[in-house]
């Protein structure tokens, strides 16, 4: 099965095993790298600096003993023994340095030594006799042969030297190698890895994306599976299964719009009749019987009319409502110092004072922004307190929208009722107190919500002020 955990996996061991033959060569080259170096710098440098020692030994015992044949004086001995004692300091260091017995070196020092006992015994007898030339021409044959001695020593302790530092320049190189071969591989795996996500993971993902986008235009068009790892596969059939399901309540919305729009035709027709009917034949019964009627009586004919007419504001306002975002009309750049001289105007005499700074210009529809504002000032209008009414309108501009805000000196809202106010039909006031159906807030939120914005109460004001803010998105500017 084709899963990115495979995939993953496989990178997984490939790069295991990458990593393992670079540690392993590594530490193969690290180890002979090391050892030689050990091997010239702690054995074989000192054995030579331990085999020249010990050849100035040999070379000053015989130039003190032909000293002493040349002149007779017994003082020329001093360097011999001085040589002696010197040759068993040499020995002793180059014994312990490896010099040992079965070794190469140890035999070239065992023939060394051999031929030195034999010509220091003829010196011995040269000391009793040193007019005797035959031991004379003896012992120089002997030391000849302990020259000679000496010499192959010296030149296998610097041949063997030599191959070590062969060797240590051979893991030096083992070591560039074996990095130059991983940075390769590393290279190599990298370039193969990203083909690969490219190919079985990045592309899949991009077409999945594109075809996603593309039923987000149009929901009807469906999300094939791809050919990507499984896990992109599963998730384009979730993907179709929620569209499905999208495009079943869609068509579930749209009955239910359409319901709604045959309610709102019924009660802005069949429903207003008959209302209009009963407000008309109550205010008739009104005039005709005027102070023919007891007083309780008038007053039941007043309730009646107030009742039908407060029903016919509120079928009004419920179908303003339900209208709000149905066809009512298409985005434009909309000035909104305009939409709230409009809204003042609409409200007649308000008796306020308000201010309102420069507003810029948004993207939405007219009449709806009209709408909101005049919810929002008649709000402000209608909640005074006991000083005139005070309402200042300003904007700031934002991230790819305008923050605007109305506040008034009213008589406050408490912060708990901050989401509560926005409910249809939610009243925090009595009816003989503050006349209204209740809707007006929730209208705002409606119409604003339509336009991609938002609204709230800001609770955060410390100025004993209500005020309001909302968003709206980012239009043209103003000439």
């Amino acid at each position: 099965m084709n899963t990115l955990r495979r995939w993953v996996l496989l990178l997984v061991v490939v790069e295991a095993i990458v990593l393992a033959a670079a540690v392993t060569g590594g530490v193969i080259g690290l180890t002979q790298l090391g050892e030689a170096r050990m091997r010239v710098v702690d054995q074989i440098d000192p054995e030579l600096i331990e085999q020249r020692e010990l050849e100035t030994s040999l070379l000053e015992q015989e130039t003190g003993l032909r000293g002493f044949l040349l002149s007779g004086r017994v003082d020329f001995l001093t360097p011999y023994q001085e040589g002696r004692t010197q040759q068993q300091q040499s020995v002793a260091d180059m014994r312990r340095l490896g010099a040992v017995e079965g070794t190469p070196a140890g035999a070239d020092l065992d023939l060394v030594l051999a031929k030195a006992v034999e010509w220091q015994a003829t010196a011995e007898r040269m000391v009793g006799a040193p007019t005797d030339q035959t031991l004379v021409e003896t012992g120089k044959a002997q030391f000849d042969a302990v020259r000679a001695a000496l010499d192959s020593q010296r030149a296998n302790l610097t041949a063997e030297r030599e191959a070590n530092r062969q060797t240590l320049l051979r893991s030096a190189i083992l070591l560039t190698v074996v990095f130059a071969v991983a940075v390769a591989l590393l290279v190599i795996l990298f370039v193969l890895l990203a083909l690969g996500f490219h190919r079985r993971v990045a592309r899949p993902v991009f077409s999945l994306a594109n075809e996603i986008r593309a039923a987000t235009s149009d929901i009807s068009r469906a999300i094939p599976p791809g050919d990507g790892p499984q896990e992109l596969k599963q998730l384009a059939e979730d993907v179709e299964a929620l569209r499905k399901r999208l495009v079943a309540e869609t068509d579930e919305l749209q009955r239910s719009n359409s319901d709604l729009e045959q309610f709102a035709y019924v009660a802005s027709h069949d429903l207003q009749e008959p209302l209009r009917k009963v407000i008309s034949f109550c205010q008739l019964l009104q005039r005709r019987y005027q102070g023919r009627l007891d007083e309780r009586g008038e007053q039941y004919i007043a309730f009646a009319v107030d009742g039908s007419r407060r029903m016919q504001v509120l079928i009004n306002d419920l179908l303003a409502f339900s209208r709000v975002g149905r066809g009512t009309g298409e985005f434009a750049d909309v000035d909104m110092g305009e939409v709230v001289r409009t809204a003042i105007g609409n409200l007649e005499q308000t008796g306020a004072d308000i201010t309102v700074s420069e507003l810029p210009a948004v993207r939405g529809e007219e009449s709806l922004l009209t709408t909101m504002m005049q919810n929002l000032i008649g709000n402000a209008v209608k909640f005074r307190g006991e000083e005139p009414a005070h309402i200042e309108i300003t904007a700031e501009p934002g991230d790819g929208e305008w923050t605007f805000s109305v506040s008034d000196n009213g008589i406050g809202i408490d912060p708990e009722y901050a989401d509560r106010i926005f409910v249809i039909f939610q009243r925090l006031h009595p009816r003989a107190a503050y006349p209204g159906t209740g809707i007006g807030l929730a209208m705002a939120r409606k119409i604003v919500e339509h336009h991609g914005g938002r609204i709230w109460l800001d609770t955060s004001a410390t100025n004993g002020r209500t005020t309001f803010r909302f968003t709206l998105p980012v239009g043209e500017k103003k000439p």
